[in-house]
């Protein structure tokens, strides 16, 4: 049952100031940031029948709400939850890595006795001890786009195949620039769980013999700032005048690089791919600045991110693996460590990105 004192907000209060306290340090030690094990699961067994629950509150934590990336997701987050019969709610940060903030709103949501929330989280440790907070107070915590540490939140909802998403955007630049060449990575900020992942599988593709002639110069960093982001381009280029390529796994910094690489003299040599929306991206398509590049819809990860914590929230699953649940109509399974992945990333080009309005 969900503890409703005053003595409970009392002591929650406490544990606020003393997370933010610790926030605020600068760091996030192992203990501060729990283990790094199966992912933490709801009280009881997962009753696969039991009804889902109407009335639910389902707090959406995005990681930046002035990221029309983030704002699209949870449209389809909020499109869900009151397709459910439940109460939608968003609260955040305007910064992409203002990780003092999410760990207030995450207390926040947990004093206010929110049913369920969903978070996509600027740093993997820095939110654990208000996540645990929460969870030991009987609210489900999902996280989606970006993660934590396993043991921090009941399931994780991943846009694509981390793997996938990492590799896939290697072989894209690899067949732009002829597999030959220097590269470079323009990420979002140093701590993004989901950008270090994805870059991870980046340097491991590039491993593959049919790489041999593709070098990796150097990893930036524009913070998913969008003047940030386009400096970054600018400098990388004129740090690496022989560059060929440029991959940006971040919606923010690939449209900075686009823009700048579309007013430069680099327009048409310079490759860029990486993660991008249809929206953001369809200029630069059609004026040659951009051949392909890839996203999933983010929608659609909203849409399952709601789906997942209300399921949670009624004890249709705890977000142990091989657990099953249905979300609208398609079934999905929860893997190893907790983790329910949205499907294949699609590619976008000039054939194609006319079909797409997110």
């Amino acid at each position: 049952m969900r503890i409703r004192s005053r003595r409970f907000v009392a002591a929650l209060a406490v544990t606020t100031s003393v997370a933010l306290g610790a926030t605020a340090c600068g760091g996030t030690t192992k203990d501060s940031a729990g283990d790094d094990g199966g992912s933490s699961t709801t009280a009881g067994k997962a009753d696969p029948h039991a009804a889902t629950k109407k009335g639910l509150t389902v707090g959406f934590l995005p990681k930046q709400v002035n990221n029309p990336y983030f704002s699209t997701a949870d449209k389809g987050g909020r499109a869900a939850v009151e397709e459910l019969g439940s109460t939608f709610k968003e609260v955040g940060t305007s910064s992409g890595t203002d990780t003092s903030g999410q760990v207030s709103y995450v207390n926040t949501l947990t004093q206010q006795q929110v049913d369920a929330i969903a978070v996509s989280a600027q740093d993997p440790g820095a939110l654990c001890t208000a996540l645990k907070q929460a969870m030991k107070n009987g609210i489900a915590v999902v996280t989606y786009d970006s993660d934590t540490k396993p043991g921090c939140r009941n399931a994780f909802v991943s846009q694509a195949s981390a793997e996938d998403l990492g590799r896939t955007e290697v072989q894209l630049l690899a067949e732009q620039i002829g597999y030959k060449g220097e590269i470079a990575i323009l990420s979002a900020a140093q701590t993004a769980t989901n950008q270090n992942t994805w870059i991870d599988y980046m340097r491991e593709e590039l491993k593959d013999p049919k790489y041999k002639d593709i070098k990796l110069v150097k990893t930036a960093y524009g913070n998913d700032d969008a003047q940030q982001s386009f400096q970054q381009t600018q400098g990388l280029l004129q740090e690496h005048p022989n560059l060929k390529g440029i991959i940006s796994p971040t919606t923010v910094g690939i449209k900075a690089a686009a823009q700048y690489l579309s007013g430069s003299k680099y327009k048409g040599k310079v490759k860029l791919t990486g993660l991008g929306t249809p929206n953001d991206m369809r200029k630069y398509v059609k004026n040659g600045t951009v051949e392909a590049f890839e996203l999933w819809d983010p929608a659609k990860l909203g849409d399952l991110a709601a789906r997942t914590a209300v399921a949670l929230a009624s004890g249709q699953i705890t977000g142990k693996e091989g657990e099953t649940f249905k979300a609208g109509t398609t079934t999905f399974t929860i893997g190893k460590d907790g983790v329910v992945n949205l499907g294949k990333p699609t590619v976008f080009n000039a054939k194609n990105i006319d079909s797409f309005s997110f």
